[in-house]
């Protein structure tokens, strides 16, 4: 369990230095250069993300029930929750599509679905660590970037173009449901062991 921690410290500490250190990183960047910077968090969340996949497999071996098993049911509603999750992820990443044009930061809110989806699914204590570390953060994230909207006078989200804007939208979402069914009926089996649709 202290491997797992160590892990999400240094995975969501490199990423929450925009929620509680803003200043200190726009000072902190052109000191160091940007790619100096670049490199540092990387090696820093990969470090991290390393010891989250190390530390949450050990405590697999010896999982600390805290509560009965969920409904076979609630393991659909949460493949459902993750769909979504999966559609704001590849939202980020397609330019000019509404959805990222009205929430503005999908990637987090994604994270959000994500994490709250396998917090209420899952009964372990290492699952209650990780997902539940995953969500405050994504709670927070979220908070801080929308304080910094308002903080640079970001305008109301408009339309991109005509047309345009309903194709990237599309784009987005079947680019969401294509890796979200290739992570449920295959990788997420072949990765983590488990099938989360039970098949």
């Amino acid at each position: 369990m202290l491997t797992l921690i160590a892990g999400l410290v240094l995975f969501l500490g490199a990423h929450s230095v925009r929620i509680v250190a803003e200043d200190w990183r726009t000072a902190t960047v052109p000191r160091l250069g940007e790619k100096t910077w670049k490199g540092a968090y990387s090696l820093v969340s990969l470090a991290g993300f390393v010891l989250i996949v190390v530390g949450f497999d050990l405590a697999r071996y010896a999982p600390v029930v805290l509560w009965p098993q969920p409904p076979v049911w609630l393991r659909h509603v949460t493949a459902l929750l993750v769909l979504v999750s999966f559609v704001l992820v590849a939202a980020a990443y397609v330019p000019g599509n509404a959805i990222r044009a009205r929430l503005r930061h999908p990637m987090v809110l994604g994270v959000k679905v994500w994490a709250f989806a396998h917090l209420v699914v899952n009964n372990t204590l290492a699952d209650t660590v990780l997902f539940g570390a995953f969500l405050v953060w994504a709670v927070l994230d979220f908070r801080a970037a929308r304080g910094r909207d308002r903080a640079a006078g970001s305008p109301s989200p408009q339309p991109t173009s005509q047309g345009g804007e309903g194709v990237r939208t599309g784009v987005a979402v079947g680019i969401g449901v294509v890796a979200w069914a290739v992570f449920a009926f295959w990788a997420h089996k072949l990765l983590i062991g488990v099938s989360p649709l039970g098949a």
